[in-house]
């Protein structure tokens, strides 16, 4: 049955789209899989990125502890940690950093029904795009499918938890203390906009390290579906 189903994704790979519709008819007509099975399997893989793993990042210091989305800096800014060091205000800069980790550590956690909602809707057309994809397909589909509503959604929960977590307070004693400092030029980023970014392709970076996991470790695969579909792509 295995070497079938490896035949048939070879097949799937080379065929033209009319091939396509054909073949995967046949193989529904088969006994494999269904089209509604692989596009379940898929949105059960994103949703398990979801809840296990960007979980993690609305938990204390989620984005500030953990160095594959912690938020650091814009350009704009790159000079200002080690000035206001050299001028003794390393807290109040380290401060500053936290604040804008927690600030998108707070947003995650209101924005994540998005995701779900947009993994939801998935198609069979995306799962099987997914499916013959790379290790990263399923990640990638929903950057394309989410992130510019995301972002317009994002924006405000960010802007309202900047005053949440006193990170607006926390930045304006920054800029002002950075500002006064001799000879440096006068900065007044848009942090919201960075944030919101840096927030997002934090989520996302999270997503793809559950997809990689699912796709290469069985274990990972917690249900009957999951294996079911994830198979086919061994």
């Amino acid at each position: 049955m295995k070497r079938f189903l490896t035949l048939v994704f070879i097949v799937l790979s080379m065929a033209s789209c009319a091939e396509l519709q054909q073949i995967s008819e046949e193989i529904a007509r088969s006994g494999a899989l269904s089209e509604q099975q692989i596009a379940g399997g898929l949105q059960q893989a994103l949703s398990k990125g979801v809840n296990e793993q960007v979980s993690k990042l609305t938990m204390e210091d989620g984005f500030y502890a953990n160095s594959l989305v912690r938020i650091g800096l814009p350009d704009e800014l790159s000079g200002l940690e080690s000035t206001m060091r050299n001028f003794g205000l390393g807290s109040l800069a380290d401060e500053g950093i936290k604040a804008l980790n927690r600030t998108a550590q707070q947003a995650v956690k209101e924005a994540t029904p998005i995701f779900l909602t947009a993994i939801r809707e998935m198609s069979f057309e995306d799962a099987r795009g997914i499916l013959m994809g790379d290790k990263t397909a399923a990640t990638a589909y929903l950057r394309e499918k989410t992130q510019a509503e995301l972002y317009q959604k994002f924006q405000p929960i960010i802007n309202d938890n900047f005053q949440k977590v006193g990170a607006d307070q926390v930045w304006t004693d920054v800029i002002q203390n950075y500002n006064q400092i001799p000879f440096v030029n006068n900065v007044n980023p848009n942090l919201t906009d960075y944030v919101t970014s840096e927030a997002l392709k934090g989520v996302y970076t999270m997503i793809e390290v559950e997809e990689q996991q699912i796709r290469a470790n069985i274990q990972e695969r917690s249900s009957d579906l999951l294996r079911r579909v994830f198979a086919l792509q061994d």
